[in-house]
């Protein structure tokens, strides 16, 4: 500061001077203050940032004591000006810990947020993320580093014995072959009761492209429409359970909803990840029939002189193997500012342990985030999965008669009887309806290829950094191609050559699935009053889904030198058919809002709506609307449990809500005909009939949960209580008087409901926990019960295959009973002379048993030991029953003296009748509890290795290493589809593809 003395200072009076010096002296302190004061006022700048060094956009940075607060921008940075360089700033976001740090005099201050715990991680709920503090509904996150792990060839394996309420059925040991999933009960009485996947925001359309066509010999088991994704690309699946979690989805929710989220890249240095694994299968248990020695001393048992060829076979080991796998994975993922990439690729080749029988995928994906704009509030999100699959199946069937398929053939061959002629060659008694195993074998061949491709974007635009418009457009392309042939030498009636017919069979389908979606949300999340938050979030959704095909058959090839595939030209014209189908594309239009309100992170409600447009419906009730609302209560923040230290948690939830269904045939409720040819005139057949009242079927649910959490976060758990009824019950009904254009169905809504209700316990504890020794433990158990009423008359399904049992089922819908209660003949032993007992004499059906599983349960536990673990995973059920459909047809005591039998019958107190007829009844049912070992893992962490390798991971993996049970069959876990029109069944096992065991090594690394 400079200042200037008058230019008479020196001649002043001396008063004068002093009252001068007085005002500088004054005016001076004066500037002091205001110099002292702005240089006080610190401008701090910095980058917030994630614990993996990702800039955080919308982070709110705030000067403590104050009301002075900033946002970071989208590249994460920050200014703000503090009163003094020793202000402290608080820095708070969504799903990260809220921190507190000095300026401590720093002009330049980044900061870096830790992820919160579990109980406040951010969850995906359905076209927005919350935190999982905010939940009010039913949800279950399961993360990578808690996959079952082995060579695991779709999703939903991933997650068996994982989560309450969920029960996951590996339908057979077929590689690539279709699982089912159940949520909380069952409740499809037509359609597959599958939930509804959605992969990264894109749904999909729970069909599968490979056709259905077999080589002539049956109805082959389905493949998992699963199958086209990467298990080892995939970061988390939420499974959300009850209406308030599901409602968002509305008419597709009913089954419930997985939410698969695939892995993404992080900003920093370019980063390859890699693993590979190798191992052996085994069939894992055996059906116990008769040794040839044992076959001998049955057939002098009873006397008889036929039926004894002098040698010893085992036909099941002549057609299993030791199988091989091999596995590999690598992905690339990096970025900076914000822009992100991960590529991957997969290769998988999994030999099936029944020979001949292989399961090879090749998959790639690309997924990246971009960021546009000085702002950087305009993003890009591109996600891109392809997959090809190739099968080799083998002549196993669903519906195999009295000849039966692959694994009857086998189980029933005379133990006694040569598979090979003197001369070598494979044994054929043409003429009989016996079939060597090895022969099916050899003239099967049964190939199959699905290709897919799902892809979308999604640009954003964040308005505000509490406000953000999203669009997204995908598309999902899948066609399958399956080629299947039986060479004539086979003697199976219609494949064997007769008279002037040559003989064989063959097939060539082709099968499309198109899928187009396109949604557009605006998502708010703010603080909109004091404590008071609102995380809201309105929609429009369009999609259709295209369906067509192809199928061509010949049949009298005779033995030519190539494929029949190749080669339909060489049969007689009368011996073709050729068909084609073009199902009506369904088109559904959506619009869905849902609103969070949280209040002081204590008290918070949701409320969701959903209405959904779709053609496959009548025009009298074309929409449906679905409601749901539910509410929250975090006690432990309430003053009065704030000195309950042990406690960290006690979160009340209730909710209510409305799914629907739309699982059944496009076009169910138009008149609908097929193309048809008669005297070579086009003809039109009738489908199914108009019904345009048709309306949605809906589920209606109540959840009422308990979240809690003590000693530290140690110990987290809940518990749920739940209630689902299904009502307006889709159904294919066929009138006993012809209709309008034949006797065909038409689609209705049935009276009455289907209840599932039941109670859900989760508990998962960190036991001990130290730097060299930890151990954890996780366990769920859901005990249900399910019930079918007010529904008019009877409903069968459940067919039986087999000698004897042509036409008959096992299985009802029906009041008052569980769904698809198995009813039948009640058994009461042999009498004197060997014949079954009955009931009524067997002329009266009783109730005797239930294939739904009363409790089911999944318990893990992690052990480590420095840088040595193991993990173990166990799943099972318990209360549900099994029709042995094996054991009641294919080795039943009339086969002894042509076919084997099972090993059971020789030993019974009274020696059962050779005469004894085939009949369906109790007697099969068997009790389908167990427990099994399916999955464990050891492994050692060897850490980073020199300056490249970082984290390497060794590992040895086993699959179904053990399974406790008194099931006779190769395994409980089964479920054979045993539909009737369309009805579907439960816990029916005929001749499936027996389960393997698997041991893998495995190595895992990043560079």
């Amino acid at each position: 500061m400079n200042m200037t003395l008058p230019s008479n200072w020196s001649g002043s009076p001396m008063k004068q001077k002093l009252h001068v010096l007085k005002k500088l002296t004054i005016l001076s302190f004066f500037m002091v203050f205001l110099s002292t004061v702005a240089y006080a006022q610190t401008v701090v700048k910095g980058v917030i940032y994630d614990s993996d060094k990702a800039p955080l956009a919308g982070a709110t940075i705030q000067v403590a004591g104050t009301n002075t607060r900033t946002q970071s921008d989208a590249e994460g940075k920050y200014q703000i000006t503090a009163p003094s360089p020793t202000s402290r700033l608080t820095v708070s976001f969504v799903g990260f810990e809220t921190q507190t740090v000095s300026i401590n005099n720093q002009a330049i201050l980044n900061i870096t947020l830790a992820s919160l715990n579990n109980l406040d991680a951010v969850v995906v709920v359905g076209y927005a993320s919350v935190r999982k503090s905010d939940l009010t509904g039913a949800a279950t996150t399961v993360s990578a580093k808690d996959f079952n792990k082995g060579p695991l060839n779709a999703p939903d394996q991933l997650i068996q014995g994982k989560v309450a309420g969920v029960q996951m059925i590996n339908n057979s040991g077929q590689p690539g072959g279709a699982s089912t999933v159940r949520i909380r009960g069952n409740s499809a009485i037509t359609g597959t009761g599958q939930p509804l996947y959605v992969v990264d925001g894109v749904a999909l359309d729970g069909r599968s492209a490979r056709p259905s066509t077999s080589a002539g010999i049956g109805t082959a088991p389905d493949g998992n429409p699963l199958n086209f994704i990467n298990p080892a690309d995939i970061e988390s699946m939420e499974i959300l359970k009850d209406a308030s979690a599901t409602a968002i989805y509305g008419s597709r929710a009913a089954y419930g909803v997985v939410l698969i989220t695939t892995k993404r890249g992080k900003s920093g240095d370019t980063k390859i990840d890699f693993s590979a694994s190798a191992g052996v299968s085994n069939i894992a248990r055996r059906v116990d029939v008769l040794s040839g020695d044992e076959y001998r001393a049955a057939l002098t048992k009873y006397n008889l002189a036929n039926g004894n060829f002098g040698t010893s076979v085992d036909a099941l080991d002549e057609i299993t193997r030791t199988a091989y796998n091999q596995n590999y994975s690598v992905g690339i993922s990096g970025g900076a500012n914000g822009n992100t990439f991960r590529a991957s690729l997969g290769y998988q080749d999994q030999q099936g342990i029944i020979k001949t029988t292989d399961f090879k995928k090749y998959s790639a994906g690309f997924n990246g985030n971009f960021k546009f704009l000085e702002s950087k509030k305009l993003g890009l999100d591109i996600n891109m999965i392809s997959n090809q699959y190739l099968e080799k199946i083998a002549p196993i069937t669903t519906d195999a008669g009295f000849t039966g398929s692959l694994i009857s053939q086998a189980l029933s061959w005379n133990p006694t009887q040569s598979f090979y002629k003197p001369d070598g060659n494979l044994f054929i008694d043409y003429g009989s309806t016996t079939i060597n195993p090895l022969a099916a074998l050899a003239a099967n061949d049964d190939k199959a290829k699905v290709s897919t491709i799902l892809g979308s974007v999604s640009p954003y635009y964040k308005i505000t950094p509490w406000l953000e418009y999203r669009m997204l457009a995908s598309v999902n392309y899948s066609t399958g191609i399956r080629r299947a042939s039986t060479r004539s030498f086979l003697n199976l009636q219609g494949i064997q050559p007769s008279g002037s017919f040559l003989g064989g069979y063959a097939s060539y389908s082709n099968s499309e699935l198109i899928t187009q979606q396109f949604t557009n949300t605006l998502n708010f999340n703010k603080e909109i009053a004091t404590k008071l938050n609102l995380n809201a979030i309105i929609g429009y959704e369009y999609s259709n889904f295209i369906n067509k095909g192809t199928t061509n058959t010949a049949t009298g090839f005779g033995e030519i030198a190539a494929d029949y595939t190749d080669a339909f030209q060489t049969t007689a014209p009368a011996n073709r058919t050729f068909s084609a189908f073009n199902n009506p594309t369904t088109e559904l239009q959506s619009y869905f809002a849902r609103a969070i309100f949280n209040y002081d992170n204590r008290y918070i409600l949701t409320a969701t709506f959903r209405a959904d447009g779709s053609t496959k419906f009548g025009k009298s009730n074309r929409y449906g609307y679905f409601p749901s609302f539910a509410a929250a209560w975090d006690i432990k923040k309430e003053a009065f449990m704030a000195n309950t230290e042990w406690l960290d948690q006690l979160k009340l939830r209730v909710g209510y809500g409305k799914t629907g269904n739309q699982d059944f045939p496009s076009g169910s409720a138009q008149q609908r005909y097929d193309f048809g040819n008669s005297n070579g005139a086009p003809t039109l057949v009738a489908i199914n009939n108009a019904n345009p009242n048709l309306k949605w079927q809906s589920d209606v649910q109540t959840n009422v949960g308990v979240d809690f959490a003590f000693m530290k976060n140690r110990f987290t758990g809940s518990v749920d209580y739940f209630h689902k009824e299904t009502n307006d019950l889709l159904f294919p009904q066929i009138s006993f008087v012809p209709a309008v254009g034949g006797n065909v169905p038409t689609w209705v809504n049935l009276p009455g409901q289907i209840i599932n209700k039941g109670i859900e316990l989760t508990l998962n504890g960190n036991i001990v926990e130290t730097d060299n020794i930890s151990w954890s433990l996780g366990g769920n158990a859901t005990f249900i019960k399910n019930k079918v009423q007010n529904i008019n008359g009877i409903i069968k399904t459940g067919s039986l295959n087999g000698q004897g049992l042509s036409g008959v089922t096992t299985e009802v819908i029906q009041n008052g009973l569980p769904l698809f209660a198995m009813v039948t003949r009640q058994y009461n032993g042999l009498d004197a002379n060997g014949f079954s007992l009955y009931t009524d004499d067997g002329f009266t059906n009783y109730y005797v048993g239930n294939p739904n599983p009363k409790v089911i349960m999944g318990l893990s536990t992690n052990f480590r030991y420095k840088k040595l673990s193991f993990t173990a995973n166990f799943n099972g059920a318990f209360g549900q029953s099994i029709y042995n459909n094996t054991a009641n047809s294919v080795l039943a005591i009339s086969n002894l003296g042509t076919r084997n039998i099972s090993s059971a019958l020789v030993s019974l107190p009274v020696a059962e009748s050779l005469a004894n007829p085939i009949a369906a009844s109790s007697r099969y049912i068997e009790k389908g509890d167990y427990v099994k070992l399916a999955n464990a893992t050891l492994n050692y962490n060897f850490g980073n290795i020199g300056k490249s390798i970082k984290a390497l991971n060794v590992y040895i993996n086993g699959q179904n290493l053990f399974v406790i049970t008194k099931y006779t069959g190769f395994d409980p876990e089964v479920n054979v589809n045993k539909s009737v029109s369309g009805v579907p069944s439960a816990g029916i096992d005929y001749t499936a593809y027996p389960t393997a065991r698997t041991f893998n090594f495995g190595v895992n690394f990043s560079l």
